[in-house]
């Protein structure tokens, strides 16, 4: 079992990367593989709603950037946690930028599989956050991974979330609730219980 994690900071080794390390390390001692996939300092390109994905094989027509590669990824993943820092009670843009394009062309590669939003921030803005990350689960028929308090750690700098004890504490079970997600998905696999064949092709507005 593998989860794939994206930190949609600009740093490398920030708070939202020391974050992830706690989710990954606790994932391993689980006997589950992660993979963080950094985006970086590099602008992200929106999607513009041309709809050329949908001949595409879900690949999104601008393949230049990471996008089609974190949807490669996705399809063999099991799992994934999407972190971000805060910016005006709002994840980073390059975050959003990325999953509204790997949703709208791969979206198939994430559904019915779990994901958890995991933030940082100085102070606040936090549940903003993860409220905005987890409509991408909502949306996508996929099971969202709790934790034993909002999935959140505070600091300016990476060292301050070692201080963080909750916030450490809170990173740990999102990890445990995640691993016990995945071997209940394998188990019930196993045993012939099939995910659902969920209704499909009803697509209306609110003016008619």
């Amino acid at each position: 079992m593998h989860v794939l994690m994206i930190n949609g900071g600009a740093s490398d080794d920030g708070c939202t990367a020391a974050a992830l390390t706690e989710v990954a390390q606790t994932l391993s001692k689980e006997g589950i593989s992660s993979e963080v996939v950094n985006l970086g300092k590099n602008p992200q390109r929106d999607c513009i709603g041309c709809q050329a994905c949908r001949k595409l094989n879900n690949r999104c027509v601008f393949d230049d950037d990471i996008v089609n590669r974190i949807i490669e990824k996705a399809e063999s993943a099991d799992g994934f946690v999407f972190a971000s820092p805060v910016y005006y009670a709002h994840p980073s843009g390059r975050l959003l930028s990325v999953l509204d394009r790997a949703f709208y062309a791969g979206g198939k590669a994430f559904a019915h599989k779990p994901g958890a939003a995991v933030v940082s921030a100085r102070r606040g803005g936090t549940t903003a956050s993860i409220d905005v990350i987890n409509k991408y689960f909502t949306i996508n028929q996929m099971p969202v991974i709790s934790s034993t308090y909002w999935n959140m750690v505070h600091g300016s700098f990476a060292q301050d979330i070692a201080q963080d004890k909750e916030g450490i504490q809170t990173m740990h079970n999102i990890a445990l609730n995640m691993a016990y997600y995945l071997k209940m998905q394998q188990a019930a696999q196993q045993n012939g219980v099939n995910l659902p064949d969920t209704e499909k092709g009803q697509k209306t507005n609110f003016i008619r």
